[in-house]
Parts: structure tokens; C-alpha cells; sequence
């Protein structure tokens, strides 16, 4: 799984693009919030540069998970569709100094490497895609809930002093 390792800068610098399809079961942190380690992650990243110059990936990653409810405990098929972008910097420091040039959320700044694992920056964004607690829109093996009987209209406990007073 070595084409999975790259040089990020040179990657974004190239601008370069991969894709490709990684299976759930090759992913061990997912692997654990999944219940049959089956399904796939297919992934697509694109290097390039931001606005001020800086290393950028962007990464793409679609696929099918097998999860718990959380409602019923049974398995839920969650599909993950997630985009996210990437700002590269040499180190921790540089880091911190780029998030704060960029202050913008929907930017992730990381450090970059030459010898960049994809398939953790892949993982990474599959479980920041997945619900901390999956549940189904309508648990499979639910109850049906019972239609509500009509409105029965009830006498007023005061009618009874009504009839009294004549």
C-alpha cells in the first residue's frame, strides 16, 4: 500500500490527482466503529494552492459504512459523502501562524510531509463524516405506533352542580 505514500508538496506543486478505493476492513479506526468491517471508501485528491500561495488538498471520499443503531442496536448502512480542504505547512509552528493568516473554518491547516500518508488524512475525514450516535430515520423492527382514538369528549365535573341548582 506504498502508493498510498506521497510527497504532499511536490503532490500540490504538480498539482497532481489521485483516486482510488481503499476497503473499510484496510481502515482500522473505522474498521472499529463498524460492525462487519465490510464496504469501501472511494477517495479523489487534488493538490494545488490557495490563494496565498500556501500547499493545498483537496479531498473527496464517498462510500457505505455498517454502524449500530443507537436505537435499536441493529446494523445501519450510513453513506458517507465528505469534501474537505487541506492547507499544508512544514511544521506545528507554521501551522498555527497559516490557521490564524487564513481564519477561515471550513480550512483545515496540517502539517505536510514528504513521505504523507493518504490513507490517514482518508480515515481521518470517514469518521469526522460518521454520526457520533448513527440511528435509523425508522428503526426496521420498530413498533408501528398506533393511530390515536378519537376524542372522546367528557362531561365537565361542574355540569353536575349545574343540574343541581334548579
Amino acid at each position: 500500500m506504498n502508493d498510498l505514500v506521497i510527497d504532499a508538496f511536490e503532490f500540490c506543486r504538480s498539482r497532481e490527482r489521485r483516486e482510488g478505493e481503499i476497503a473499510v476492513a484496510d481502515l482500522p479506526r473505522l474498521a472499529e466503529e463498524s460492525v462487519d468491517k465490510a464496504g469501501s471508501v472511494r477517495w479523489t485528491l487534488h493538490g494545488g494552492t490557495e490563494r496565498h500561495g500556501h500547499p493545498q488538498l483537496e479531498l473527496a471520499i464517498a462510500g457505505a459504512v455498517h454502524l449500530v443503531c443507537q436505537r435499536c442496536l441493529g446494523p445501519l448502512e450510513f453513506a458517507i459523502d465528505s469534501s474537505s480542504v487541506l492547507v499544508l505547512a512544514p511544521d506545528e509552528k507554521s501551522a498555527d501562524d497559516i490557521d490564524v493568516q487564513l481564519d477561515d473554518e471550513a480550512v483545515e491547516v496540517i502539517v505536510g510531509s514528504h513521505s504523507f500518508d493518504m490513507r490517514q488524512v482518508i480515515e481521518d475525514e470517514a469518521l469526522l463524516a460518521i454520526p457520533l450516535s448513527p440511528k435509523h430515520d425508522a428503526c426496521p423492527d420498530a413498533p408501528r405506533v398506533i393511530e390515536e382514538a378519537p376524542e372522546i369528549k367528557k362531561e365537565s365535573p361542574f355540569a353536575v352542580l349545574k343540574n343541581l341548582k334548579k
